[in-house]
């Protein structure tokens, strides 16, 4: 089996030192495997994203001599596989006529992003007068086949998610009318012949609803590896709402060296990014071969 593994950012801003930790981690595994290492920008959140900020995310990642193999794919650009995934999923989705002030309101619990569990509001139809705001897909009754789903990751251990009491069905089609996030990067992996996905912690929680799509679709499940999140002064995961500063491209190896150590490699004292590299991959291979 030929490895493919892919780095998948959201346009919102330049990357930071939080997605250099992912996109390192995502490089360092296709590397040591011999592997394909694809770029995906995941701009299907189009009113949050910006193709200046793509640009400079592919720009930055070859600065940092992260080149990456085959076409950059652009989520936006592939709108047609989502809905012909979603047209296949029919069986199992449903209208959605609530808010978000409701759906809080009667919640029945709180999944571990955060989110509200949502609590099958509009399961058996729309109530009177409520239009439909968005798609969402039926989960599996507590006790019922594929409720709960466990899967191996690399670095985790084992995961288990029961989806019924830790999820509640979960949106396929925003309100605004865009595609989310569980199902375009499902579609996307599979077509794309994803083998492993190497990515951050933060993702974790998302990864047993990408699984139960990939078996309703019928698609294959790569193996999975969700690396270690940083975190700034007051515990939260850096990102760019967190005001996590652009990496600064006038000193890569700096920063290079940063993340590797992050992730526990020891790499010496490269006197370039190219030697870098080499001696990141070496010391990945002992670490997760």
């Amino acid at each position: 089996m030929t490895y493919i593994g892919r780095f998948a950012p959201s346009p919102t801003g330049p990357l930071h030192r939080g997605s250099l930790v992912a996109a390192m981690a995502s490089f360092l595994d296709a590397r040591a495997h011999h592997g394909h290492w694809l770029v995906r920008i995941e701009d299907i959140d189009e009113p949050r994203c910006s193709p200046a900020a793509a640009e400079d995310i592919l720009a930055t990642l070859a600065a940092f001599g992260m080149h990456w193999d085959g076409e950059v794919v652009w989520q936006s650009r592939r709108k047609p596989l989502y809905a012909a995934a979603f047209a296949r999923l029919a069986p199992w989705v449903y209208p959605c006529g609530c808010t978000r002030r409701e759906i809080a309101d009667s919640r029945i619990g709180i999944a571990a992003d955060g989110a509200a569990v949502y609590p099958g509001t509009c399961r058996h139809g729309l109530a009177a007068g409520k239009a439909a705001r968005a798609f969402r897909l039926r989960v599996p009754d507590a006790g019922a086949a594929m409720d709960v789903i466990t899967f191996e990751d690399r670095w985790m251990g084992t995961v288990s998610q029961q989806l019924a009491t830790e999820v509640g069905d979960f949106v396929l089609k925003r309100a605004d009318g865009f595609w989310a996030y569980q199902l375009a990067v499902v579609v996307d992996d599979a077509d794309q012949g994803v083998t492993h996905v190497v990515r951050g912690a933060d993702l974790l929680d998302s990864t047993p609803r990408q699984i139960y799509l990939q078996r309703l679709l019928g698609l294959p499940t790569p193996l999975y590896m969700h690396v270690p999140v940083l975190t700034n002064a007051a515990g939260e995961k850096l990102s760019k709402q967190t005001g996590a500063m652009a990496l600064d491209v006038k000193v890569p190896l700096a920063e290079l060296m940063a993340a590797a150590r992050f992730l526990g490699l020891e790499v010496g004292a490269p006197q370039s990014v190219a030697l870098f590299w080499q001696q990141a991959v070496a010391a990945w291979k002992v670490r997760h071969r």
